[in-house]
């Protein structure tokens, strides 16, 4: 857990207890109030310090009256989004900003600290589920782009596009002379895994070598199931997620080669040794833990027995590789600069985005109902009985980890699901049933015939 400290190591003085004391208060309560990660915390803090920093700066108490903290809120804005270079932020970071510290103002009224929060809220009226449902809007918040008009995914194409840039490759398939990047089967490897499980980055990046479900004998069209780890996954929430055989395949080629020339004797600070390992745990300095109750912390301490990290994605002399955030991005613009002008920028989550579209895609279009009713033919039950039954937008809600099919239903409308729904229209309209395609175009017929007066 984070904690301020003044220049002092004081944290109350001649007139009272610090504004640090305060923030450190608040920060404590982050782990129950719907920020469990780690990294929630610290971002949080840095945005407490920044803030409290300007306030003294300008000589202004932390609960100062609300009219002098919104015209400190005015100067900070002005000096973060568009003053010195080097204390620029972006507009992510500064939305990052505007959250934590209207959350720590809300708090702090709460426990009678402040009398008013120094933001100003539009309020509005949206229907939800038949419901009129008051909202805010903090009007500190930069105003975005609708997010319909923003490229959210990659498409089928750019994917492998992606996949062959992350292996080195050229859009042609064949080996691109200007590459320079490093452990290209890795990384092409541990690519597909995340377009075809949608997990995200800290779930992909702590994954243990271990914890890849074995490849099945045969290919098969079914998609084979992939355990999430709850201490690892958002929330703590566990999942089972998916992957095709061809990029399951991917994975167990590089373990089998890539990964063997990689290993070595590497060791943390502080090693967990791990022996006597099997896909569901191993015995851990001695003591028998399944994969599952390890947080990500502790995955990046384990060892064998003769040293080398047992994550999935290692660099030289057997050390794991977790920047995957920088590798995605520098591969996106080496394709955008070679070959595509039009590709996106690539992060893990928009990898999670297009596995999701792509799911949904296949799910619309019955080509896992299809498959699933092959595997029961052929007796290769596995999710075929789930994939028949459940309604497609059930299976992308427990893929995806939503608490519910209406965040699901959230997160698609963001996204160009028309596009989806449209394409199996136009693939389906050669099998249509020429009388009832007769019967729909003669009711849009009448709206033509019968204009409004």
């Amino acid at each position: 857990m984070p904690v301020l400290i003044d220049d002092d190591f004081l944290f109350e003085d001649e007139h009272g207890p610090r504004a640090t004391r305060a923030v450190n208060a608040w920060l404590r309560t982050l782990p129950s109030s719907g920020a469990p990660s780690p990294n929630s915390w610290r971002a949080y803090a840095l945005a407490a310090r920044d803030w409290l920093m300007h306030l003294r700066r300008h000589v202004l108490e932390v609960f100062a009256p609300r009219q002098e903290l919104v015209a400190a809120l005015g100067t900070y804005a002005g000096r973060r989004l568009s003053g010195p270079l080097d204390e620029r932020l972006a507009s992510s970071s500064w939305e990052l900003q505007v959250t934590a510290l209207s959350q720590f103002y809300n708090w702090a009224v709460a426990e009678g600290l402040a009398q008013a929060v120094p933001f100003t809220q539009a309020v509005g009226v949206r229907m939800v589920a038949g419901r009129r449902v008051d909202t805010g809007r903090n009007l500190a918040r930069l105003r975005r782009a609708k997010q319909h008009v923003k490229v959210q995914y990659l498409e089928a194409d750019f994917a492998e596009l992606f996949c062959r840039g992350l292996a080195g490759l050229g859009p042609d398939g064949l080996e691109d002379s200007t590459f320079r990047g490093r452990f290209p089967g890795r990384n092409a490897a541990v690519g597909r895994l995340v377009l075809g499980t949608g997990m995200r980055s800290r779930e992909f990046t702590h994954l243990l070598v271990h914890e890849v479900p074995p490849l099945p004998s045969e290919p098969t069209e079914v998609p084979i199931p992939w355990p999430v780890p709850e201490l690892a996954a958002k929330g703590r929430k566990f999942r089972t997620t998916w992957i095709d055989y061809s990029s399951l395949a991917s994975v167990h080629a590089y373990i089998e080669l890539d990964r063997e020339m990689s290993r070595g004797s590497w060791l943390p600070r502080k090693p967990l040794f791990v022996e006597e390992v099997d896909f569901h745990g191993g015995r851990v300095n001695g003591r028998r833990m399944a994969w599952s109750s390890l947080a990500p912390a502790e995955r990046l301490r384990l060892v064998g027995p003769e040293g080398g990290s047992l994550l999935l994605a290692l660099s030289y002399d057997g050390r794991p590789f977790v920047d995957w955030g920088t590798l995605f991005r520098r591969t996106a613009r080496r394709i955008r600069e070679r070959f595509e002008p039009r590709f996106p920028d690539v992060g893990p989550h928009r990898c999670r985005h297009s596995f999701a579209m792509a799911t949904l895609e296949k799910l619309v279009e019955g080509h896992y109902r299809q498959a699933a009713q092959l595997a029961l033919a052929t007796d290769d039950a596995g999710l075929a009985l789930y994939l028949l039954k459940a309604d497609p937008l059930l299976i992308l809600r427990d893929l995806l980890g939503h608490s519910s099919v209406l965040t699901t239903e959230i997160y698609l409308k963001r996204l160009d699901v028309h596009r989806i729904y449209q394409a199996a229209w136009e693939k389906a309209h050669t099998d249509v049933d020429p009388a009832a395609l007769a019967e729909a175009d003669s009711e849009f017929e009448e709206v033509v015939l019968c204009p409004p007066k």
